[in-house]
């Protein structure tokens, strides 16, 4: 591999590194996606309404897979947290 491609495969991981770091929940589920699929304006809203709390991705990763996914099927237009997730990570791509 020459120094170029390096170079260019190195720029085009930072670059995919800091979208994802862009994707933070507030933007990932922001007040359009909520309203759009569910009764919650914000994402932190529909958090405290099952009694979770979560300020990043870790803290989503702590959250009982079960427990969550319950709480989308209640809350939300989705059948799981996994649909959600994808849902939004699709709609903050366009």
């Amino acid at each position: 591999m020459s120094f170029e491609d390096l170079l260019k495969e190195l720029q085009d991981q930072k670059a995919a590194e800091g979208s994802a770091a862009e994707r933070s929940l507030e933007k990932l589920f922001n007040e359009r996606f909520m309203s759009e699929h569910s009764g919650f304006t914000s994402f932190q809203a529909f958090l405290e309404k099952g009694n979770f709390q979560a300020w990043s991705e870790e803290d989503m990763n702590h959250i009982p897979e079960e427990l969550l996914n319950r709480h989308v099927a209640r809350e939300t237009k989705f059948e799981d947290w996994p649909s959600m997730l994808a849902s939004a990570n699709q709609a903050f791509d366009q």
